[in-house]
């Protein structure tokens, strides 16, 4: 699976929307901090691309059938604001169970 790169930070962006939109609880709030985002990139070829290459993110899947290829390491460090300018803020919810959710998909080191 190829995602753009453009493509894992606007997914990021749209995660930390949802998280700051759910139902306010009063008694919990959390500023977000720095986000530091790090991903393995693997630079293509791109017409259609300004500078004529296109940064697409390695999954675990792709990483597989890499043989041929070189990635590198982007680290990226990101602050989330709102439309205002001002700290994001993510807010807990009184009607959600204690503890981490469904993990099932979580990825393991």
């Amino acid at each position: 699976m190829e995602i753009e790169l453009a493509d894992a930070v606007a997914a990021l962006r749209d995660e930390l929307i949802a998280a700051a939109s759910r139902d306010v609880d009063p008694r919990v709030s959390f500023t977000v901090g720095p986000i530091e985002l790090e991903l393995a990139v693997e630079l293509k070829r791109d017409v259609s691309a300004k500078a004529g290459f296109k940064a697409w993110v390695v999954t675990g899947e792709a990483k597989a059938g890499l043989a041929q290829t070189r990635t590198h390491k982007v680290k990226v460090q990101l602050t989330a604001k709102d439309a205002e300018g001002a700290d994001l803020l993510v807010h807990g919810r009184a009607d959600r169970p204690v503890g981490p959710g469904d993990t099932s998909g979580r990825v393991q080191d």
